[in-house]
């Protein structure tokens, strides 16, 4: 494959984790912003604002996970959401430098969840798991691809 595809491909995939670190992040300042707060009322409020019956079975988890959430469970969620986007921030980063140790990182990063999506797809098949395993093993077989690429070309 040509450099500059290669560079293009991993240019996708390194915005593609930039994103989900971003995201988390986002999502761990969230939590944050919910200390000495009252969760239960907020997790209401957002059960009502998309319409969700919180007499129904997810509803009702979310809405009882919510009541049972401490202060410092909330810090413990907010400090792995940013360990976990400190991770895909520097994949991404030494993706996009075309960094070896990134394609390894990532192939390996990646290859570890998907035993586990397929195991929740086994378990029942909805339309975002199915996506979240097609987008993560793509990703893995194109990670494989470049290295062995690069391998056979020393």
């Amino acid at each position: 494959m040509e450099r500059a595809k290669v560079k293009n491909g991993l240019r996708v995939v390194s915005i593609f984790e930039a994103v989900k670190g971003l995201l988390v992040l986002l999502a761990g300042f969230g939590l944050l912003a919910y200390i000495h707060k009252d969760l239960h009322l907020a997790a209401e409020h957002l059960v009502r604002r998309f319409h969700l019956n919180p007499a129904r079975h997810y509803p009702r988890i979310f809405l009882d996970l919510a009541d049972n959430v401490n202060d410092t469970q909330l810090w413990m969620l907010a400090i792995s959401a940013l360990l976990y986007a400190v991770i895909r921030l520097v994949e991404a980063y030494g993706l996009w430098l075309q960094r070896r140790w990134a394609e390894w990182f990532g192939l390996v990063s990646g290859g570890i969840y998907i035993p586990l999506e397929i195991f929740e797809i086994l378990r029942k098949v909805t339309w975002p798991r199915v996506t979240l395993l097609t987008v993560n093993t793509a990703i893995v077989v194109y990670l494989s691809y470049i290295i062995y690429q690069a391998k056979q070309k020393r």
